[in-house]
């Protein structure tokens, strides 16, 4: 029970502290383009302590929960409605007293600061791959019995397995590395095995039958569906360097291969979407398996962030920036009534969203049928 609370605690800091940097973007540009911002905050809630800085005004606070944080700009105050800000603000650019608030920006420049955050996270990414190659070393060729991420629905997570789970032995014979589990089971489709393993401080023992493994894997071969946990081997500098940018660019894909599954096949690929919930699920098992997979994951929630923030969406840094791109087009604002209530709106639709999300998330956790 501690440990597991242990993991909790250490999931929301890395989040919290991706949350922050991605504001922490918003407030660089921000300050660069001379806006007053009101108010940086670490956390979310009822402020517990605060320094106000007499040379900017800023209020840099700490909130009482734990989790985010946020960038309050002068403009985007939320003490009026959307559209009563946007419209006295959007006045202001014709007057001299008024050129710290954002909405008094030009364009690009408000342009600029919405889409700083996501940038944050997309360096912080880069950022994280490095420290992590340097500090615990890189993905190699070898790999360990240990089981990883389950696949929904296969023998593996029938049989009772679960993420973390060291295979010491397969039909009585000892295991000792991963090349060697992973030959076996592929060796063995529609047969039978006996599977000794440890979990937890305890020792059972499982049978599982491997089927045939799934394209894009050679179908002739048994799966039963995780792949082991690579080995973390040290590297130099200069290999860390590749390796990050590697690494990088293999979240980019995997990242944007699945969102575009989850646009061409909804249905099929719906049920697959995590919330803080799933997220929280899998960081507590990668924690597991070492600070080299931690921070990879580490790393491809905060590029997940950066991406989900950029999509057009209502309430979120990609909805703002649409609206702006389309002033640019426009050669005016949009009718800031009318801005105001896509963003109601959106936000009101985008909550809902991601408490059905949750909750069907917790529903897969209770049935046994997450892939942790």
């Amino acid at each position: 029970m501690i440990l597991s609370f242990e993991k909790i605690v250490l999931f929301l800091v890395v989040l919290s502290v991706l949350v922050v940097l991605h504001e922490l973007g918003h407030f660089v540009l921000a300050r660069l383009n001379r806006v007053r911002v009101l108010e940086f905050a670490v956390g979310m809630g009822p402020l517990v302590a605060g320094y106000r800085s007499k040379s900017t005004g800023t209020l840099y606070s700490l909130r009482a929960l734990p989790i985010g944080g946020f960038c309050a700009m002068y403009g985007e105050d939320n003490k009026s409605s959307e559209a009563e800000q946007q419209r006295e603000f959007r006045d202001a650019r014709r007057s001299t007293l008024e050129q710290d608030n954002f909405q008094a920006k030009d364009p690009w420049r408000r342009l600029a600061i919405v889409a700083a955050g996501p940038i944050a996270n997309f360096l912080l990414t880069l950022l994280i791959l490095f420290v992590g190659a340097v500090a615990f070393g890189v993905q190699s060729d070898r790999v360990q019995p240990l089981v990883g991420p389950l696949t929904p629905n296969m023998p593996a997570q029938r049989a009772g397995l679960h993420a973390g789970d060291r295979i010491l032995s397969v039909n009585g014979r000892p295991i000792i590395d991963g090349l060697q589990l992973v030959t076996i089971i592929h060796r063995s489709p529609h047969k039978r095995l006996s599977l000794r393993y440890a979990h937890g401080g305890s020792i059972s023992e499982v049978a599982v039958t491997p089927v045939n493994c799934p394209p894009p894997e050679k179908t002739s071969y048994g799966c039963i569906g995780f792949a082991p946990v690579a080995v973390f081997a040290r590297v130099g500098f200069g290999e860390a360097v590749s390796a990050s940018v590697q690494s990088f660019a293999l979240i980019a894909q995997q990242t944007f291969g699945s969102l575009a599954l989850l646009v061409s096949h909804p249905v099929k690929y719906g049920g697959q979407v995590s919330g803080v919930v799933g997220m929280g699920q899998a960081a507590m098992a990668i924690q597991d398996f070492g600070w080299g997979p931690y921070l990879f994951f580490a790393a491809l929630i905060s590029f997940a962030l950066g991406v989900f923030n950029l999509l057009p969406l209502p309430a979120l840094d990609g909805g703002r920036a649409a609206f702006i791109v389309a002033e640019v087009v426009r050669g005016k604002p949009v009718d800031p009534e009318k801005e105001a209530l896509v963003h109601i709106t959106g936000f009101a639709v985008l909550i809902a969203l991601m408490l059905v999300i949750n909750f069907y998330n917790v529903v897969q956790i209770t049935q046994g049928k997450g892939p942790f």
